[in-house]
């Protein structure tokens, strides 16, 4: 057989694999499980998987359920679950490792102890030093000298467990597998090689841990930036802004040659597979069909996901929470590609040469920068505005423009969904979400100029119970056209209220149903020239900045009064003006 009928039969085989790889993934995890033991070649099946996406497939079938994938797994595919599960930040997490190191010791007991001599000695030495004392008997001394808390298996080496806190069932638990994996593992050590048994718990007793757990973080940083898991220095430049011109003057990225052959290094489907938004970034993915481009993409997209992971601190052990991370990356992707596609948005092809030749990640750095930039400006604004020199509470913009503001406002923006996709906020995912959240704060700036040259004097805030732009604005309006006097701002009584809530809403009485009553042109009139008055602005210039604002306030009032009798106002149930309840 010559070089290239080889060549040709093994990348057969690995696109048959990848083939096989992507169904599974697709699959329930039970019926996942299933399908790779009932394959011809279940070990070959494994050890095809990106670590990755076997890191995933595991956590979705359930560690404990996944034992037979443990035991075909290869060592980088254990290495990569240990490095993902056993780590907090830049410390190790002590009962995690118990669980894990439990879960591949029991999938493969001889391979495990090889394993962790060959791979892993600084770090199970490190962790020995945590869990037990080490003492070594001299020729001459009674064992009885150590206490009957140790134990030995050759009268030489002494081991202690060190204590945990048990107070809860949880800890008393924690506490017994810990006992029970770390009799397991002494006994394998010792079974193996007496001798090394001997070496790996004199090397332990005498750990130094600051160092030792330095060394392994450094090597852990290495292994998983291979893979897209950046420091987190490094990976939160992910979200350092450009614009879309400056894309231009960058380097462009290397494209393999059509002619080339696909690699056949395993490549990572799971965050493509996940991508089922319908943007930007999905359609020009649909156009490109050469295999070696589609695979350069699918790994830089699981490299962007992943840094993302790192940037955000988050852990993926789950689809729903690796979902989440998907929809972020292509959000901001096709954020970026709309920016740069301009007039021409619908244009999938020209959107496609966009990811052939950027980078995902400039690309998502573009598209970051558009909410940044939106939020840069909800910060500046609030660092001079009269909302908080007045020392409100963000609650003064009421539910909507609250949510937006304070979506803007968070470490990373935000956008205030109120659950129309099920969620309270979620990520920014088209440029119409930005502009939406940009036309709700500029109502929010306008407004609150408007209240900076009103003059207005006020008590504490909190005197007032549940104070909104809204009340404040038609509370001032009504004791002005009540003639009303006095300084500061001032609850309506009942009585000075309702004569004003009669003309506001004068309602026809007749034997039929109840008219809903409307506010006439001759009110709002009034409203624009207090306002004027009240500003020393011009009516048409208020009207050009806030008439729509305006007119949806007078909507709010209708609706929510519009049926109600004077006489049947209660002051606990009226939000949209500040009426003192009666005294008893």
């Amino acid at each position: 057989m010559s070089k290239n009928q080889q060549d040709d039969k093994t990348l057969q085989r690995v696109q048959q694999l990848q083939e096989k790889r992507r169904k599974i993934m697709e699959l329930p995890p039970a019926k996942a499980l299933d399908r790779i033991l009932n394959d011809r070649q279940p070990a070959a099946l494994v050890h095809s998987f990106p670590e990755q996406d076997f890191y995933l497939l595991v956590n979705e079938i359930g560690p404990q359920d996944s034992l037979p994938l443990l035991s075909m797994a290869t060592n980088k595919q254990w290495e990569h679950l240990v490095d993902l599960e056993t780590w907090q930040k830049d410390r190790i997490e002590i009962n995690s490792v118990t669980r894990w190191m439990s879960l591949l010791l029991e999938a493969d007991s001889q391979r495990f102890i090889r394993w962790l001599l060959n791979d892993q000695l600084e770090f199970i030495e490190f962790y020995l030093f945590k869990n037990l004392e080490v003492r070594i008997r001299e020729h001459d001394q009674d064992p009885a000298d150590f206490g009957d808390e140790f134990f030995t298996l050759d009268d030489v080496y002494y081991l202690k467990f060190t204590d945990i806190p048990t107070e809860s069932e949880s800890g008393k638990l924690i506490d017994k597998q810990r006992r029970k994996f770390l009799t397991q593992l002494v006994q394998r050590l010792a079974a193996a090689d007496h001798q090394i048994y001997q070496n790996v718990f004199l090397e332990a007793a005498h750990v130094i841990p600051a160092e030792t757990e330095e060394g392994c973080y450094r090597w852990r940083t290495m292994r998983l930036a291979e893979k897209g898991f950046l420091p987190f220095d490094e990976a939160v430049g992910i979200y350092q802004p450009i614009q879309p011109g400056e894309l231009e003057g960058k380097h462009k990225k290397f494209i393999p040659r059509a002619s080339q052959q696909v690699s056949t290094l395993p490549v990572p489907v799971s965050p493509l597979r996940e991508l089922k938004q319908d943007n930007y970034f999905t359609r020009a993915l649909q156009k490109i069909e050469a295999a070696n481009i589609v695979q350069l993409l699918q790994t830089e997209f699981a490299n962007l996901c992943n840094q993302i992971v790192v940037a955000d601190r988050r852990t993926i052990g789950e689809r729903d929470a690796l979902q989440e991370v998907v929809k972020k990356a292509s959000g901001y992707v096709s954020i970026g590609l709309e920016q740069m596609l301009k007039d021409k948005k619908d244009d999938a092809a020209r959107a496609a040469a966009l990811i052939i030749r950027y980078p995902l990640q400039d690309i998502f750095r573009a598209g970051f920068g558009a909410a940044l930039k939106l939020k840069w400006r909800a910060e500046k604004w609030l660092s001079k505005c009269w909302f908080a020199q007045a020392d409100l509470r963000l609650t003064f913009w009421g539910e909507q423009w609250m949510g937006v503001v304070g979506g803007l406002l968070v470490k990373k923006p935000l956008y205030y969904d109120n659950y129309k996709r099920g969620v309270l906020y979620r990520e920014f995912a088209t440029v119409e979400d930005i502009r939406e959240s940009e036309a709700v704060f500029d109502q929010v700036v306008a407004v609150d100029e408007l209240l900076s040259v009103m003059n207005i004097k006020m008590d504490p805030p909190a005197q007032y119970g549940f104070l909104t732009y809204k009340n404040l604005l038609l509370t001032l309006w009504a004791r002005h056209y009540r003639r009303l006097k006095g300084e500061k701002l001032k609850a309506l009584t009942l009585k000075q209220f309702l004569p004003f809530f009669e003309k506001l809403l004068p309602q026809p009485i007749d034997s039929g149903p109840r008219v809903a009553g409307k506010i006439s042109a001759e009110m709002k009139t009034a409203f624009l020239n207090w306002l004027a008055t009240e500003t020393g602005l011009k009516d048409y210039e208020i009207t050009d900045r806030l008439g729509q604002t305006f007119e949806n306030l007078f909507n709010e009032i209708e609706s929510e009064y519009g049926r109600v009798a004077a006489t049947d106002i209660d002051p606990r149930f009226v939000h949209l003006f500040l009426i003192a309840a009666p005294q008893k």
